[in-house]
């Protein structure tokens, strides 16, 4: 039997990949290797994985169903952790179509061959991005998550949705894992600690939307890591859990603690607010603790002095 990473060649996917080579799982990752940005990035994220064997690599799009379902039965998938996603709250205003069709079409299409295929569980990276409006601090799993901020936060909502329907007709085991604001090695190019950090290094300016005060919950990847890993041994009908660091960071607090990490002096560019940002995220852990045993032990300072570290040995490479 074996377990399927959708996306896997992506920041959190190829990073989760090693996590469960290091437990000796048999592993499958299907990537169509997107130019959301560079593909050459995605193809080194996984190339010793696939060169070791660790790792079988099927090149393709999620949104192709017949793929799904050979892929699925090809390797007697299992479990399937579905990460394949178009990214970003920004971007998504500028092409909400797309979004819809990547995010939305893509799951309804991985559901679909895991019913046909017998898959045993279903693990989906939903986002933090769901709740956005309406919902107080710290978000709990039960708050409202109606009133997105952008196409991309509506789509993780919708895609969340179309989970719970399969798992009621279908009996389908799902957990929908709401991921805050995740960073570490491997970090997507267009994400803030990486643009912070390679910005502050070149000597240019950060930008910096409206008046700098909103906050996020950032998470160190591994600890991300440990929340999904233990869906494999938690017990679930369909759930929907948080996985964050539940410390809010605000945007100016941040800045400043990477220049310092740097050692530099950053420059400000200030910008209007983006209608896609909402004020402040924050994860209440309480069901994540209860249900999956989920800590997070990365605080904030020891993250961003491990992706600096990164940032300096790799990233440019």
């Amino acid at each position: 039997m074996a377990i399927l990473v959708t996306g896997g060649a992506g920041f959190i996917g190829s990073n989760l990949l090693r996590r469960l080579a290091g437990r000796g799982e048999n592993l499958v990752c299907l990537d169509n290797f997107d130019d959301f940005y560079d593909p050459a990035r995605k193809r080194k994220n996984i190339q010793s994985l696939v060169a070791s064997g660790e790792v079988t690599l099927r090149e393709g799009d999620v949104r192709d169903a017949g793929l799904c379902l050979s892929i699925l039965e090809d390797h007697s998938v299992s479990v399937i952790y579905h990460l394949a996603a178009r990214p970003g709250p920004r971007p998504s205003i500028q092409n909400a179509p797309l979004y819809q069709d990547v995010n939305c079409g893509g799951t309804v299409s991985i559901l679909e061959a895991a019913v046909k295929a017998g898959v045993e569980r279903f693990i989906f990276a939903s986002s933090s991005s769901v709740y956005a409006g309406g919902a107080q601090v710290p978000f709990r799993e039960d708050s409202p998550a109606d009133r997105p901020f952008s196409p991309y936060g509506a789509t993780k909502r919708a895609c969340e949705l179309l989970c719970y329907a399969y798992h009621h007709v279908h009996g389908l085991p799902v957990v929908c894992t709401r991921l805050f604001s995740v960073y570490g090695p491997g970090l997507r190019p267009d994400l803030a600690v990486y643009k912070f950090t390679d910005l502050m290094l070149q000597g240019k300016p950060v930008p910096v939307y409206g008046d700098g005060g909103s906050g996020r919950d950032y998470t160190y990847v591994s600890d991300i890591l440990d929340g999904l890993v233990a869906c494999l041994d938690a017990g679930f009908g369909y759930e929907i859990v948080n996985l964050g660091n539940s410390h809010t960071v605000g945007l100016l607090e941040m800045i400043d603690l990477i220049a310092r990490t740097l050692g530099v002096e950053p420059a400000l560019e200030h910008l209007p607010p983006n209608p896609a940002d909402p004020p402040v995220t924050c994860a209440d852990l309480s069901k994540a603790s209860r249900v999956l045993g989920f800590q997070p032990k990365v605080s904030i300072q020891e993250g961003i002095a491990r992706f600096v570290e990164w940032f300096k040995a790799e990233a440019r490479s």
